[in-house]
Formats: structure tokens, C-alpha cells, sequence
């Protein structure tokens, strides 16, 4: 499980044919469209604008005429529909098919000198990001995060650390790439493949350890306790191990992807079925935590990790974006307040930057939203609410046993 990014070449604009309409001004095609090589607001404003005379010449103020509509909403779909299938690969009724993780982990191979790459918009990096942090392990395996570039690619960049208490991007701390794909190639005999987070690089080999997001939490856990901080805390105990793999099989194809097979269905029929599955699953999971801490009870494990990172983005950008829209997830009384008590364990929040978060889907998922303009964050989605108490201290037999832990 991972994420990945969308291939340059797809968002390519090209510029418009040469047409025989004279204007008073000489106009280049490249005026017609937001140049994405620079940072000029007012280009873009005079592109905007000329577009807005030229529809006016040959319009007025109706609409345009149907067959211009019905032509450019049959291209636009053949494009939609050429993008969405590198993008998200589908089966033939249109669901989503999440392509299998290239790198998986081989504990035995992996040395003690790791670093971990991963993207803050990503649900499956950030359950690394909670693990490595829970576990102490920030020193022992540093991280380089990855922004999200143009071209949908995982870039990296130096962004000032405005707000010390959560992650933001940076540049690549371990091999000085411009970004991931370039990571990847370094390897030994390269690699031209997706270029996906998060990835856990070995530094000494200069080889990818993994890019499965669960073989690296479940490492993460049990197998570099020598070098961690809290080495006593275990997310997966064995005398839970059968029943967080229970959850896992519920929440993994419903929930974590269930969002995914929403947000990129191709077809009605596989939106609705994804939907179904995904509200029936939630309902089912609200209903179990009315009398049970966490999802195993009273421990917080790797099911609970898994399952807040979907929580934590779903009414800041599922519920909209993927038309995850049947209910917010605020009006779920105990899947709420369940998110909130896993964000409020200390180093929790750290891993949580919305605004990236926010940016990272919607100026990134360019078919999913071709404007790239970022709504306002919900209200409930900020900090300051996400702190209220959630009362779920006394649902638990031992407390607050994870933050005594840390």
C-alpha cells in the first residue's frame, strides 16, 4: 500500500491550433493557459482575461453554441479517461485496481542505516510517520519528505519550518535528489517504475529496502527496538495479532481503499458499489467502538494506525474530493471522537499537516479536480477542535496507558 504519483506526461497542455481570427494585439498561444514553469499571477490573469474578450467577440453573452459544449465534453472525457487509467488502474467495470507494492521487506537484508522517504499527503507514508514516532525512532532512521510538484510528481524542497511542532517538506536529506523518481534510479540496476511512498532506503547500499507501508510499520515496530526509544511499546502484541489482521481485512479494502475505489471509479456502477462498502463499513466499525477503546479494546495498535490515517483526511478531503458524500465523519459520534483521541497522544499531531495534506490531493489529483483550487479547511478539521476532549479515557480498564508508555 502506498502512494502513488501521476505521470508528467499525461498533464501536458498543449498549445491551441493557430486560428484565423485577427485580434488588435499580437497574441501567443502560450497566453491562453497558466504557464506552470513560472509563478506569474499577472500572466495568467491577462490569459484569463483574453480568453474572457474572446468569447465575448463570439458569443455576447450567451452560452456557446451546443456543438462547441457536446464536442469539447466528448474530448475532455477521452483525456479524463486516458489520465484515470495510468493514474488509477481500473478492471473492466471501472473500479479501481491498486497496483501491488514492487519492493516488499526482507528483514534479514535490511541493515541498521535506513531512511525513510515519504509525502505528507499520502495516508499510507503517514502511518510510518505515527510508528517511527510512537516508537522513538527518529534519530535511528531520519526521514526526507516529499512535496507534491506540478507534474504530479513527489518533489523535494526546502519550505521554511514555520510551525516547529509539525512535519513540513524538505529537501532530500540523504542523496541531494530534486526528487523521488531520481531516488529510485539510484539503485542498482535503476528503476523505471512508479515512484511511490513511502519508500525505506538502505543508506549503505543505496538500494530500497520497501515500499510496502505495512511491512515497514510492522519493522518499525518489532524489529529496530534495539535503536528505539520506547522499545516496550508493542502495537502488535501476539496475543492480538489474529484479531488485528480481522480488522485489517475489514478496514483495509473498505476503508483505506475504499476511499481510493470512491474517488476513482470509472464507471456509476463502481462508485456505487465502493460507496455501499465503504458507509456500511464505517457504520459497522462507529457501532463497535460505542463500547471498546480502540478497535482491539484497551491498546492502541497497528489496526487503530492504519485506520486514523483515513480518518484524518476524510472530512478534510474524501468527503469532497473522492464524493465520499453520503455523511461527514463528525456526524459518526464515536468514529470522531475515536480519531481525535488517537490525535491527541503525544507526537500524534506532529505527523499531521493539513494544509499539505489539502494540497497534496487537490492541486495534485489533477482529473480529479482540473482547477487545482484548494477549498477552505473545514472548521472541524482545524487543530484547536481536533483537541477538544474526547472522553474516551474512561472507556479503557488501563487509562492512558500509551501516553504513559511515551
Amino acid at each position: 500500500m502506498h502512494c502513488i504519483s501521476l505521470p508528467s506526461s499525461h498533464l501536458l497542455l498543449h498549445s491551441p491550433p493557430k486560428t484565423t481570427l485577427k485580434l488588435a494585439s499580437h497574441v501567443s498561444p502560450r497566453m491562453f493557459f497558466n504557464d506552470s514553469a513560472t509563478n506569474n499571477n499577472s500572466g495568467s490573469t491577462n490569459g484569463f482575461s483574453l480568453i474572457k474578450n474572446v468569447s465575448q467577440l463570439l458569443w455576447g453573452a450567451s452560452l456557446p453554441p451546443g456543438i462547441l459544449i457536446s464536442t469539447v465534453r466528448t474530448a475532455w472525457t477521452s483525456t479524463w479517461q486516458i489520465m484515470m487509467s495510468q493514474l488509477a488502474p481500473s478492471d473492466p467495470s471501472g473500479a479501481y485496481t491498486r497496483p501491488p507494492s514492487k519492493f516488499r521487506l526482507n528483514p534479514t537484508a535490511a541493515t541498521t542505516k535506513l531512511h525513510l522517504y515519504v509525502g505528507l499527503p499520502c495516508p499510507w507514508a503517514h502511518r510510518t510517520l505515527i510508528v517511527r514516532a510512537l516508537k522513538g525512532l527518529e534519530e535511528a532512521v531520519p526521514v526526507s519528505v516529499a512535496g507534491h510538484g506540478l507534474d504530479g510528481s513527489w518533489e523535494f524542497k526546502d519550505v521554511p519550518d514555520k510551525d516547529n511542532d509539525i512535519l513540513v517538506p524538505t529537501m532530500d536529506r540523504v542523496n541531494r535528489c530534486r526528487n523521488l523518481k531520481e531516488v529510485y534510479r539510484l539503485r542498482k540496476g535503476g528503476y523505471d517504475g512508479r515512484a511511490t511512498v513511502p519508500m525505506l532506503w538502505d543508506v549503505e547500499k543505496k538500494e530500497v529496502v520497501c515500499n510496502e507501508s505495512y511491512d515497514i510499520i510492522e519493522f518499525f515496530n518489532s524489529g529496530l527496538n534495539e535503536l528505539a526509544q520506547h522499545p516496550g511499546l508493542d502495537l502488535s502484541p501476539l496475543e492480538l495479532k489474529e484479531e488485528i489482521e480481522e480488522w485489517n481485512r475489514v478496514i483495509y479494502p473498505n476503508v483505506n481503499n475504499g476511499v481510493y475505489r470512491c474517488g476513482f471509479a470509472q464507471s456509476q456502477e463502481a462508485y456505487d458499489v465502493a460507496v455501499s462498502g465503504l458507509f456500511s463499513t464505517l457504520a459497522r466499525i462507529d457501532d463497535h467502538l460505542g463500547s471498546s477503546r480502540y478497535l482491539c479494546g484497551d491498546r492502541l495498535t497497528l489496526a487503530d494506525i492504519c485506520l486514523f490515517t483515513t480518518l484524518i483526511r476524510f472530512d478534510l478531503v474524501y468527503n469532497v474530493l473522492f464524493k465520499c458524500t453520503k455523511k461527514k465523519l463528525l456526524e459518526y459520534t464515536n468514529l470522531h471522537a475515536y480519531m481525535r483521541d488517537v490525535y491527541q497522544i503525544p507526537k500524534v499531531a506532529a505527523t499531521c499537516n493539513f494544509l499539505e495534506i489539502m494540497d497534496g490531493y487537490y492541486r495534485m489529483l489533477f482529473p480529479l479536480n482540473p482547477g487545482s483550487i484548494r477549498p477552505v479547511m473545514p472548521s472541524v478539521c482545524e487543530h484547536e477542535f481536533l483537541c477538544r476532549p474526547s472522553e474516551r479515557e474512561a472507556m479503557s480498564s488501563v487509562g492512558k496507558r500509551v501516553q504513559h508508555v511515551l
